[in-house]
């Protein structure tokens, strides 16, 4: 399995840290956030990763490197100032990512997480972490209900930002700027996304606070 890490994002609610850090390099007690992530990807056996740049991407660049450091491949692909979102991010690397499903994470979480080793069904076209929601959020983004992702009313499940896919869930695409999240939704309402719940160690870094609550743990 080959992995993608977005970590194009400017980070607008870190500022001013990341006025001059790409917010995947911010640090958690000495250690990147995005080299978190390298290793833990390495320790699950994977050993390609795809990395999308966007502000101070060549900060990333000179901090990973080709990934040999990491035991890994590390490619990037570039998105410069046009920073596309999660879905046209991701729709831009799949040349990259290969014709079989693949692992996406948000480079902005912090979590002990195992990587997921799944299966996806014939009728599925990917498959999501979700972790209960966070006191700071008014409400969830999904349900989990016989194993399938669902959209509700009342969703008490927070999407994680780790998830694998297949690469036909981006079929009919066009190249450009659009989120992910309508995708899943439509996805959901099809029945065609698979998931599973983590209940350990998880947190969204999205803010000064949040960071500062993490390094002071």
């Amino acid at each position: 399995m080959i992995a993608m890490i977005l970590a194009a994002g400017r980070g607008e609610r870190l500022r001013p840290l990341t006025d001059s850090t790409p917010k995947s390099l911010v640090e958690i007690r000495g250690r990147s956030l995005l080299e978190r992530h390298l290793v833990n990807i390495r320790h699950a056996g994977v050993e390609t990763v795809v990395i999308n740049l966007g502000w101070l991407g060549a900060e990333i660049v000179r901090r990973v490197g080709c990934g040999a450091r990491y035991g890994l491949q590390v490619i990037y692909s570039q998105e410069g100032d046009n920073v596309l979102e999660t879905g046209g991010g991701i729709h831009k690397a799949l040349p990259l990512l290969g014709s079989e499903p693949f692992l996406v994470l948000n480079a902005d979480i912090y979590t002990d997480m195992p990587i997921p080793a799944v299966e996806l069904a014939a009728d599925v076209v990917g498959h999501l972490v979700m972790v209960p929601t966070p006191a700071y959020r008014d409400h969830g983004d999904f349900d989990l209900q016989d194993g399938r992702i669902r959209n509700s009313r009342n969703p008490k499940l927070t999407f994680s930002g780790v998830a694998v896919y297949k690469p036909e869930f981006f079929d009919g695409c066009e190249a450009g700027r659009f989120p992910l999240a309508p995708m899943l939704r439509g996805a959901a309402d099809a029945g065609r996304l698979s998931g599973e719940t983590y209940a350990g160690l998880w947190a969204d870094v999205g803010t000064m606070e949040r960071l500062e609550a993490l390094n002071r743990a």
